[in-house]
């Protein structure tokens, strides 16, 4: 009886014991299910970078070959667009970051008439769909009579990038604590050298995030783009134009070189920042 006891006690417990552990780690597993989820197209892509089809199109994979990673170029005008949206990224990422940091300032330092109505026009591009936005554009830059091209589709991407550089640096400036430039005046501080030595670090990761997702943003937009680039023809374009036709392989290629530079920056920023909080500890 009493062995009869302990072996219903030990089932009894068992399940008890795989329980808790999985109330432990259901974050931790729901959060790799969820990485894993969005990753798995990446490593579809990575993987038919390497394929040869017999066809125009690589959906189907039908044998290993390096041939397109040793002319991602090979494709006409393929590397030309390429080119066209990393320089519109650029130029997209600096001026609204540029502006967006300015606004961000005003509106979490300041306090003026229109700032309630200003915070609100802020978030409109956020909040409405791109194609209202590309098309109210569009009309705009034709009854202007400005002719379509690099200039439009630069002014598009700055204004649909400019809300989320004001987002993300507004909340880091308006989660400053105040007495530590209080504390920099006091020390007889300029007012050029405490916002350089001061503010402008604390704010630094806001402004580099804003930064890092204005880009994202412009390098990857189509909509507004389409609706605003006349003859131009970006990346995402080139690619949606080559779908029609036939993808070749060397736009995984792009895409995946893309993505291992990405996680690559990750790695690098995460490995400086726990270096830098060693140091501190």
């Amino acid at each position: 009886m009493a062995v009869h006891g302990t072996t219903e006690a030990t089932a009894v417990r068992t399940p008890n014991r795989g329980l808790r552990w999985l109330r432990r780690h259901i974050v931790a597993i729901a959060g790799l299910c969820t990485l894993g989820y969005l990753i798995l197209p990446n490593i579809v892509v990575m993987v038919f970078s390497f394929n040869k089809p017999n066809g125009r199109f690589n959906y189907q994979w039908q044998r290993f070959s390096t041939d397109a990673w040793r002319d991602p170029c090979g494709v006409a005008d393929l590397c030309g667009s390429l080119g066209l949206s990393l320089q519109l990224a650029l130029w997209a990422t600096l001026g609204a970051t540029v502006l967006g940091t300015m606004i961000a300032f005003a509106l979490a330092r300041y306090r003026f008439r229109a700032r309630s109505g200003v915070n609100t026009l802020i978030f409109l591009p956020m909040a409405m769909p791109e194609v209202v936005m590309a098309a109210s554009l569009a009309t705009l830059f034709l009854n202007m009579g400005i002719q379509f091209g690099f200039w439009t589709i630069l002014i598009a991407h700055i204004m649909f990038c400019l809300s989320f550089v004001v987002t993300a640096v507004k909340a880091r400036v308006m989660s400053m604590d105040p007495r530590l430039e209080q504390a920099a005046q006091d020390l007889y501080a300029s007012p050029l050298q405490t916002f350089l030595r001061v503010t402008l670090p604390i704010a630094a990761p806001g402004i580099a995030s804003g930064a890092l997702l204005s880009f994202a943003l412009s390098f990857d937009d189509f909509i507004i783009t389409n609706f605003n680039a006349g003859s131009t023809v970006t990346f995402p374009m080139f690619v949606w134009g080559s779908a029609q036709r036939g993808t070749p392989v060397q736009i995984n290629v792009i895409g995946t070189a893309m993505f291992l530079v990405a996680v690559v920056c990750v790695v690098v920023g995460q490995l400086a920042g726990a270096r830098k909080r060693s140091k501190r500890s």
